[in-house]
């Protein structure tokens, strides 16, 4: 396999006034190009302290990221953290201005992109006038744009209503696949990772470590609706659910 990123023997521990909070406790996982990995685990596990160190913006207290120097990565958050004052096409350019990659070249990427993923029309309006939906695909085309290895996606659809959710997952994951790149998803929904990702790791309570890593491999339906009635599907939610409730 081609392993692209590993996380090896990784703590972090924060410390408060009156003690130390050990949150995340010897987490090792190989992550290969390509995976669509979901990190699932019950509120307060650690699992958005995990990307955020995965993407440098902390440090752990303990262990190492391990990845090439060149290895990129996109950082997507629940919030899609548009500006207000620019159009659609100057939010999708804003990281690239930022790195100084702002070229020619770069501006028809994102501008091929809005147009594959059926945005191009909003090119010149703002994100107000835009659905929950619309916005959320132009945070990743946002990210897409810096020509990240790996997308870190945290929650990204938990403000979006059941339906919208649906849909817009299903587009991202259509979207990231077509990319060929490389996902790590933090979500509190099981329904979620069984659609997109082909590895579900599992945390345990604070202080987190990896409780099971699941390989998901069913006939994934384009509609994520009809996977829901699948009974490989269904056996992965059950055992998954019985992780998170029942923890130690």
């Amino acid at each position: 396999m081609n392993q692209i990123l590993k996380i090896d023997k990784l703590y972090k521990n924060y410390q408060t006034r009156l003690n130390e909070i050990n949150v995340l406790n010897n987490i090792n996982l190989q992550v290969n190009k390509g995976d669509f990995i979901g990190i699932i685990g019950s509120s307060g596990s650690g699992k958005s302290t995990l990307l955020s160190i995965i993407a440098n913006i902390e440090k752990p207290s303990c262990g190492s990221i391990i990845k090439d120097k060149n290895t990129l990565i996109g950082y997507m958050l629940q919030d899609d953290c548009l500006m207000p004052f620019l159009t659609i096409l100057d939010n999708c350019l804003l990281g690239l201005k930022i790195k100084k990659e702002y070229t020619k070249e770069n501006i028809n990427k994102v501008k091929d992109m809005l147009k594959k993923y059926g945005l191009e029309e909003y090119t010149n309006s703002y994100p107000k006038d835009l659905s929950g939906g619309q916005r959320q695909r132009v945070a990743l085309i946002r990210t897409l744009a810096i020509s990240p290895d790996i997308i870190l996606l945290d929650e990204p659809f938990s403000r979006l209503d059941y339906q919208t959710r649906l849909i817009v997952s299903n587009d991202i994951y259509n979207i990231l696949k077509k990319e060929k790149k490389t996902l790590i998803m933090v979500t509190h929904d099981i329904d979620e990772a069984l659609n997109i990702c082909n590895r579900i790791v599992v945390l345990s309570n604070r202080p987190s470590k990896i409780k099971n890593i699941y390989n998901i491999n069913y006939d994934k339906d384009d509609n994520f609706i009809n996977n829901k009635t699948k009974e490989k599907y269904i056996s992965y939610y059950n055992k998954i659910w019985k992780d998170i409730i029942n923890d130690e």
